[in-house]
C-alpha cells in the first residue's frame, strides 16, 4: 500500500535575497571611501588674499513710532507733520532708501496710521514694515 503525499516541497522562496545585495553596497562603500581624499586634493590653487574690506552699503533702518497720544516719533525724537515730511523727502533721495519700521500703539486712531503711511509713501519711501509684538506665550 502507498501512500501518496499530495506536499510538494520544492522550496519556493518568496523573500529577495539580502545578500548579493550587502556585498556590493560594502563594496561599493568602501571604494568611495578610498576615493574620496584622492577627489579632495586632485586641484592645488593657491587663491589669492583680500587685502580690501568687501563694501558694505547698509543703510540703517528708520523707526517711526506712533504714541498713544498721537505724537510721531522719528528714531525716538518727536516730529511733527512737517517735519516728517522733510525727513522722508531727504531719506527717500539716497541712493539706498532705508526700511521704516512703523510702531504704532494700539489705541491709535487707523486714520492717523494711513496718514502716516501716504506720507512715507508719498515721499518715495517704499520698504514699511509694521511692528508688532508677540502676543503672551508664542515665541
Amino acid at each position: 500500500m502507498s501512500i501518496v503525499s499530495d506536499s510538494h516541497d520544492e522550496g519556493v522562496i518568496n523573500d529577495i535575497n539580502m545578500t548579493p545585495l550587502i556585498d556590493v553596497m560594502l563594496v561599493l562603500l568602501i571604494i568611495f571611501l578610498v576615493t574620496l581624499p584622492v577627489i579632495n586634493k586632485a586641484v592645488k590653487v593657491d587663491l589669492p588674499q583680500a587685502a580690501a574690506q568687501p563694501a558694505v552699503s547698509k543703510t540703517a533702518d528708520i523707526d517711526l513710532s506712533v504714541m498713544a497720544d498721537k505724537t510721531v516719533l522719528w528714531n525716538k525724537e518727536p516730529v511733527d507733520e512737517s517735519t516728517l515730511k522733510q525727513r522722508v523727502a531727504e531719506v527717500a533721495t539716497r541712493s539706498e532708501p532705508p526700511a521704516v519700521n512703523i510702531n504704532a500703539d494700539q489705541h491709535v486712531e487707523y486714520g492717523k496710521v494711513a496718514a502716516i503711511l501716504a506720507d512715507l509713501q508719498g515721499g518715495g519711501l517704499n520698504k514699511i514694515n509694521f511692528v508688532m509684538a508677540r502676543p503672551e506665550g508664542h515665541q
